[in-house]
């Protein structure tokens, strides 16, 4: 199938090698010369402007967008849709609010284009491991979108099937699913990212506690020189909190165990605070997700090692590089 991608950064351009290397045929574009003769030379056809990708893609066309959410989301989706006609697709892959994906599509729906927002996880390591998507749009948009969907998702795996699925059917055991209409996938991402603010503090709070194992205000009798590396390793293996956030917190300690390198100071991408946001719309509590917001917060003041515990887990799995210590 042929794909316009908009955004050469790291995921975007991850995302474009995995397509190419599934036969599928790419239309690039980035703000980046560079970026885009990079992916040119990698087998993509490149191109010098929105105008001139568009007019590289046949109808019904299908531009995935693929940059940092906002106000650049925004001026690209408009761009696009002044010069895409009806039946073509527009594909929001980033972190966009989803209200703004139910406005943009309200906007597209009256010209005939087709407008689908994909949560994408997956992080820099999504061109081999494959990339978990959440999508929200129509049902005959995502017919045409199927083997991009299929493509770019990790497949089944050796991940056992859950018992009683195996009679149910669809494609979340390949790692995607349709969520629902305009807004939903990127809603689905959103709590997605406020559960994993939530699961990485609790990580970060318990290997603080095994840091802090030395204090002198504990017993000498009680206290513990504890290896954190050896912990997380062992804790991959047959413990019921093993995960992939896990995975690369071992990775971590292995390479630093006292994680000299990172600063402590933990930004947010804001799901987090859209999380809460609709927590406190549907007056659902949500005091975990809440506090790991908070802590995030407070790291900008204060670096304990559960911060940079944070840190650590932020680089590992999306390439994050957290501002030097102010």
């Amino acid at each position: 199938m042929q794909l316009g991608m908009i955004g050469l950064g790291k995921m975007g351009s991850n995302m474009t090698r995995r397509l190419m290397r599934g036969g599928h045929q790419l239309v690039v574009s980035d703000l980046s010369t560079a970026a885009v003769q990079q992916l040119a030379g990698e087998g993509a056809t490149g191109s010098s402007s929105l105008d001139d990708l568009v007019s590289k893609l046949s109808a019904p066309r299908a531009v995935w967008v693929m940059v940092p959410s906002g106000d650049a989301t925004e001026k690209t989706v408009m761009a696009l849709a002044d010069r895409m006609s009806s039946g073509d697709i527009i594909i929001d892959g980033g972190n966009s609010y989803y209200k703004d994906d139910v406005r943009r599509s309200e906007i597209l729906q009256k010209k005939g284009i087709h407008y689908v927002d994909v949560g994408t996880s997956g992080g820099v390591w999504g061109l081999e491991r494959g990339y978990c998507m959440m999508i929200g749009g129509s049902d005959e948009a995502l017919r045409i979108l199927d083997p991009i969907f299929k493509t770019l998702a990790p497949g089944k795996g050796d991940i056992a099937l859950t018992p009683g699925r195996a009679a149910l059917g669809g494609t979340s055991e390949d790692g995607y699913i349709h969520c629902g209409r305009s807004g939903s996938g990127h809603f689905v991402k959103m709590v997605h990212n406020g559960i994993e603010y939530g699961m990485m503090q609790a990580y970060a709070e318990g290997f603080d506690i095994f840091r802090n194992a030395t204090s002198r205000e504990l017993p000498e009798n009680l206290r513990y020189e504890l290896n954190l590396g050896e912990i997380a390793e062992v804790w991959r293996r047959g413990s019921v909190v093993s995960s992939w956030l896990l995975d690369l917190t071992a990775m971590a300690l292995t390479e630093s165990p006292d994680l000299a390198e990172y600063s402590g100071f933990v930004q947010d991408s804001g799901e987090g605070r859209w999380t809460i946001q609709a927590a406190l719309e549907e007056a659902v509590p949500a005091e975990v997700l809440t506090a790991a917001l908070y802590t995030r917060f407070r790291s900008r003041q204060e670096h304990t090692f559960a911060e940079k515990i944070l840190s650590a887990m932020r680089q590992k799995f999306g390439g994050h590089v957290e501002p030097a210590k102010h």
